[in-house]
């Protein structure tokens, strides 16, 4: 039987709309079951407490729960390797880490490719670090620091977090770009990290704000500036490192991933969620105590933001050498 061509166009454009429409309900269903975040740190440490925020955020706003999944070691390599083996679904989400830009280059033999991988979501936050000095060292600013390490050369020793996370990147930039030498000491976390800072076994150390500011306030640390582009307002009265080393900024900039191949309409509603939970006021006011600064935007952002990061960590880790441990 032979259609008119009114009738057979219009069946046509009925057939085409079915895979949008299905799309567009599929979206609007999600969330239909509970979502797990993976997060690829133990619970209490900032990444942690910082995906636990956005998290009840979700689950208050879509109507299911956001469960922290916590899969730590390997510097967030093992919750990444579990989400890029995840169903594309939407139900298994990663806490994205600066971290994970690193390891794209630190290490050779990942079992995924970060980048190929991972679908960006939304970037969520830039978290500050702060440099800080046992007290006994006799620097008070950043240009004195510098200083104080071109005349004493191999008497600093710079504690971090461990090889490849962001306290230890976050001091080799530093030392790039000043040309100062510190010998690196790294640790299992930064708790045993600032034991030993505070100790006088180690003197310098680019921590994350949430774990020094405590010692900072009670005296037992000294804070000489943040590494953010602008000032904290967790500790408004610091500089900045990159007002006495123009260009120099370091942060913890993560966001949410998901499997490569996630449904772009399930991505969008995510994002959206996001970004409305990044301009909620007490969201905010509870990220600025962490010394994070929220950092909206759509996913491919996030995907440009990814591939910045990734490019400026493999040129430090190349310049100092740095090699997995």
């Amino acid at each position: 039987m032979k259609l008119p061509r009114r009738r057979f166009l219009h069946l046509a454009a009925g057939a085409a709309a079915i895979p949008a429409a299905s799309r567009v309900a599929r979206a609007q269903a999600y969330p239909s079951r509970p979502v797990r975040i993976v997060v690829g740190f133990p619970p209490g440490q900032t990444g942690d407490i910082s995906a636990r925020l956005l998290g009840q955020w979700l689950s208050d706003r879509l109507g299911q729960p956001f469960v922290i999944e916590n899969r730590p070691g390997a510097s967030s390599s093992i919750a990444t390797e579990l989400v890029v083996n995840a169903p594309p679904d939407g139900y298994t989400l990663l806490w994205v880490v600066t971290s994970n830009y690193i390891n794209a280059t630190l290490k050779t033999n990942l079992p995924y490719n970060f980048i190929r991988d991972i679908e960006p979501v939304a970037s969520t936050t830039r978290s500050t670090l702060v440099a800080v000095v046992n007290p006994s060292v006799p620097v008070k600013t950043v240009p004195e620091l510098i200083g104080y390490a071109k005349a004493n050369p191999g008497k600093l020793n710079m504690a971090s977090g461990g090889i490849g996370n962001s306290t230890h990147l976050a001091g080799e930039l530093f030392k790039m770009m000043t040309g100062i030498e510190m010998f690196h000491v790294p640790y299992r976390g930064s708790a045993p990290a600032l034991t030993d800072l505070i100790s006088g076994q180690v003197q310098v150390m680019f921590d994350l704000t949430p774990s020094s500011i405590g010692y900072i306030r009670a005296g037992q640390l000294r804070a000489l500036a943040v590494t953010t582009a602008t000032r904290s307002g967790a500790l408004p009265e610091l500089p900045t490192i990159g007002e006495f080393v123009p260009g120099y900024e370091a942060s913890a900039a993560g966001g949410f991933g998901a499997p490569k191949g996630t449904p772009v309409e399930i991505i969008r509603k995510l994002n959206t969620e996001i970004n409305a939970g990044l301009s909620d006021p007490d969201v905010r006011s509870r990220y600025a105590s962490l010394g994070s600064v929220p950092n909206p935007g759509s996913p491919a952002d996030f995907g440009k933001l990814i591939a910045a990061e990734t490019e400026k960590w493999a040129t430090v880790i190349k310049f100092a050498g740095i090699k997995p441990e």
